[in-house]
Protein backbone atom coordinates (compact mmCIF):
# COMPACT_ATOMS: atom_id res chain seq x y z
CA UNK A 1 0.00 0.00 0.00
CA UNK A 2 1.79 3.09 -1.62
CA UNK A 3 1.38 6.03 0.89
CA UNK A 4 0.99 9.51 0.03
CA UNK A 5 4.66 11.53 1.55
CA UNK A 6 4.25 14.71 -0.37
CA UNK A 7 3.76 17.59 2.36
CA UNK A 8 4.95 15.01 4.99
CA UNK A 9 8.36 15.46 4.86
CA UNK A 10 8.49 17.97 7.18
CA UNK A 11 6.10 17.68 9.64
CA UNK A 12 6.25 14.86 12.64
CA UNK A 13 4.54 11.48 12.03
CA UNK A 14 1.92 11.19 15.06
CA UNK A 15 -0.07 8.00 15.52
CA UNK A 16 -3.57 8.48 17.65
CA UNK A 17 -6.20 6.28 18.54
CA UNK A 18 -8.73 6.17 16.29
CA UNK A 19 -11.51 9.19 16.21
CA UNK A 20 -15.48 8.67 15.74
CA UNK A 21 -15.66 12.05 14.14
CA UNK A 22 -13.14 10.36 11.31
CA UNK A 23 -16.07 9.19 8.99
CA UNK A 24 -18.35 12.42 9.33
CA UNK A 25 -15.21 14.38 8.07
CA UNK A 26 -14.99 12.24 5.35
CA UNK A 27 -18.44 12.55 4.29
CA UNK A 28 -17.83 16.28 4.56
CA UNK A 29 -15.33 16.48 2.19
CA UNK A 30 -16.68 13.54 -0.25
CA UNK A 31 -20.06 16.32 -0.22
CA UNK A 32 -17.84 19.09 -1.88
CA UNK A 33 -16.32 16.75 -4.21
CA UNK A 34 -19.09 14.36 -5.70
CA UNK A 35 -20.84 16.92 -7.27
CA UNK A 36 -18.41 18.16 -8.97
CA UNK A 37 -18.00 14.67 -10.81
CA UNK A 38 -21.00 12.75 -10.10
CA UNK A 39 -21.76 12.82 -13.74
CA UNK A 40 -18.96 10.21 -14.65
CA UNK A 41 -17.25 8.90 -11.33
CA UNK A 42 -18.09 5.79 -9.82
CA UNK A 43 -17.28 6.51 -6.56
CA UNK A 44 -15.76 8.44 -3.95
CA UNK A 45 -14.08 6.28 -1.73
CA UNK A 46 -12.70 6.43 2.00
CA UNK A 47 -9.38 4.69 1.92
CA UNK A 48 -5.86 4.63 4.29
CA UNK A 49 -6.19 4.00 8.31
CA UNK A 50 -9.03 6.41 9.09
CA UNK A 51 -11.69 4.54 7.16
CA UNK A 52 -11.05 1.35 9.64
CA UNK A 53 -12.98 1.83 12.58
CA UNK A 54 -11.16 1.71 15.85
CA UNK A 55 -7.28 1.64 13.84
CA UNK A 56 -5.35 3.55 15.36
CA UNK A 57 -3.99 6.23 12.01
CA UNK A 58 -2.52 9.33 11.03
CA UNK A 59 -5.10 12.00 11.51
CA UNK A 60 -5.40 12.31 7.51
CA UNK A 61 -8.46 11.18 5.86
CA UNK A 62 -7.52 9.78 2.16
CA UNK A 63 -10.21 9.65 -0.02
CA UNK A 64 -10.28 8.47 -3.67
CA UNK A 65 -12.36 9.51 -6.50
CA UNK A 66 -12.59 6.40 -8.81
CA UNK A 67 -13.70 6.68 -12.62
CA UNK A 68 -13.56 4.06 -15.25
CA UNK A 69 -11.14 5.06 -17.51
CA UNK A 70 -8.07 7.26 -18.56
CA UNK A 71 -10.38 10.32 -20.07
CA UNK A 72 -12.38 10.44 -17.24
CA UNK A 73 -9.01 10.85 -14.91
CA UNK A 74 -8.55 14.06 -17.23
CA UNK A 75 -12.16 14.97 -16.42
CA UNK A 76 -11.50 14.72 -12.28
CA UNK A 77 -8.36 16.53 -12.64
CA UNK A 78 -10.08 19.12 -14.14
CA UNK A 79 -13.15 19.25 -12.28
CA UNK A 80 -11.71 19.33 -8.83
CA UNK A 81 -9.01 22.10 -9.78
CA UNK A 82 -11.55 25.01 -9.27
CA UNK A 83 -12.46 23.33 -5.38
CA UNK A 84 -8.95 24.30 -4.79
CA UNK A 85 -6.99 21.08 -5.24
CA UNK A 86 -4.10 21.33 -7.14
CA UNK A 87 -2.73 18.80 -9.29
CA UNK A 88 1.18 16.87 -8.01
CA UNK A 89 0.81 13.89 -10.75
CA UNK A 90 1.05 9.96 -10.08
CA UNK A 91 4.22 10.95 -7.65
CA UNK A 92 5.30 7.00 -8.81
CA UNK A 93 2.02 5.42 -8.04
CA UNK A 94 0.03 3.39 -11.24
CA UNK A 95 -3.17 4.58 -11.81
CA UNK A 96 -3.58 7.42 -8.78
CA UNK A 97 -2.96 10.86 -9.49
CA UNK A 98 -2.60 13.20 -5.97
CA UNK A 99 -3.46 16.55 -5.25
CA UNK A 100 -2.63 19.11 -2.25
CA UNK A 101 -5.81 20.27 -0.04
CA UNK A 102 -7.56 23.41 -0.01
CA UNK A 103 -6.08 25.26 3.25
CA UNK A 104 -9.26 25.66 4.64
CA UNK A 105 -10.37 22.33 4.71
CA UNK A 106 -9.40 19.47 7.30
CA UNK A 107 -6.15 17.53 6.70
CA UNK A 108 -6.81 15.28 4.05
CA UNK A 109 -4.89 13.45 0.60
CA UNK A 110 -6.84 13.55 -2.48
CA UNK A 111 -6.67 11.05 -5.14
CA UNK A 112 -7.87 10.50 -8.61
CA UNK A 113 -8.03 6.71 -9.24
CA UNK A 114 -8.48 4.53 -12.23
CA UNK A 115 -10.60 1.42 -11.28
CA UNK A 116 -9.11 -1.83 -11.24
CA UNK A 117 -5.20 -0.47 -11.00
CA UNK A 118 -3.25 -1.36 -8.58
CA UNK A 119 -3.73 2.73 -7.27
CA UNK A 120 -7.06 1.76 -5.49
CA UNK A 121 -7.05 -1.80 -5.87
CA UNK A 122 -4.49 -2.16 -3.03
CA UNK A 123 -6.02 0.74 -0.60
CA UNK A 124 -9.14 -1.11 -0.77
CA UNK A 125 -7.96 -4.68 0.20
CA UNK A 126 -6.04 -3.01 2.78
CA UNK A 127 -9.55 -1.53 3.85
CA UNK A 128 -11.54 -4.17 3.74
CA UNK A 129 -9.44 -6.96 5.05
CA UNK A 130 -8.95 -4.95 8.11
CA UNK A 131 -12.19 -3.85 8.68
CA UNK A 132 -13.11 -7.85 8.83
CA UNK A 133 -10.32 -8.87 10.60
CA UNK A 134 -10.19 -6.80 13.76
CA UNK A 135 -6.92 -8.60 15.48
CA UNK A 136 -5.17 -8.05 12.45
CA UNK A 137 -6.46 -4.23 12.99
CA UNK A 138 -4.88 -3.99 16.37
CA UNK A 139 -2.04 -5.59 15.16
CA UNK A 140 -1.36 -3.16 12.02
CA UNK A 141 -2.17 -0.23 14.51
CA UNK A 142 0.20 -1.19 16.98
CA UNK A 143 3.05 -1.63 14.36
CA UNK A 144 2.06 2.19 13.05
CA UNK A 145 2.09 3.25 16.84
CA UNK A 146 6.12 1.75 17.18
CA UNK A 147 7.11 3.18 14.02
CA UNK A 148 6.29 6.53 14.69
CA UNK A 149 7.98 6.91 17.72
CA UNK A 150 11.04 5.24 16.48
CA UNK A 151 10.97 7.52 13.11
CA UNK A 152 8.96 10.43 14.27
CA UNK A 153 10.93 12.28 10.87
CA UNK A 154 11.16 10.08 8.54
CA UNK A 155 8.10 9.04 6.31
CA UNK A 156 10.38 7.04 4.29
CA UNK A 157 11.45 5.03 7.26
CA UNK A 158 7.62 4.46 8.60
CA UNK A 159 6.47 2.65 5.33
CA UNK A 160 9.45 0.81 4.76
CA UNK A 161 8.22 -0.46 8.00
CA UNK A 162 4.96 -1.73 7.30
CA UNK A 163 5.81 -3.45 3.88
CA UNK A 164 5.76 -6.35 5.28
CA UNK A 165 2.47 -6.28 7.46
CA UNK A 166 0.92 -4.68 4.16
CA UNK A 167 2.27 -7.30 1.74
CA UNK A 168 1.10 -10.14 3.95
CA UNK A 169 -2.56 -8.69 4.48
CA UNK A 170 -2.31 -8.32 0.14
CA UNK A 171 -1.20 -11.73 -0.13
CA UNK A 172 -4.27 -13.13 2.12
CA UNK A 173 -6.46 -10.81 0.07
CA UNK A 174 -6.09 -12.41 -3.23
CA UNK A 175 -4.09 -9.81 -5.25
CA UNK A 176 -2.55 -11.18 -8.06
CA UNK A 177 1.18 -11.34 -7.97
CA UNK A 178 2.19 -8.22 -10.21
CA UNK A 179 0.44 -6.01 -8.00
CA UNK A 180 2.13 -7.69 -5.56
CA UNK A 181 5.30 -7.28 -6.55
CA UNK A 182 4.96 -3.41 -8.12
CA UNK A 183 3.57 -2.40 -4.25
CA UNK A 184 7.04 -4.26 -2.83
CA UNK A 185 9.13 -2.47 -5.42
CA UNK A 186 7.24 1.12 -4.26
CA UNK A 187 7.42 -0.02 -0.45
CA UNK A 188 10.97 -1.47 -0.05
CA UNK A 189 14.41 0.83 0.00
CA UNK A 190 16.05 0.92 -2.87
Amino acid sequence: MTENTHGNKRRPIVVVDYDPAWPAAFELLRGRVWPAVSDFALTVEHVGSTSVPGLAAKPIIDMCVVVSCEADVRRAIERIAPLGYRHLGNLGVQGREAFTRPADLPDHNMYVCLAGTIGIENQLAVRNYLRSHPDAARAYGELKRRLAVEFPNDIDSYVYGKTDLILGILRESGLPPDQLEAIERANRRP
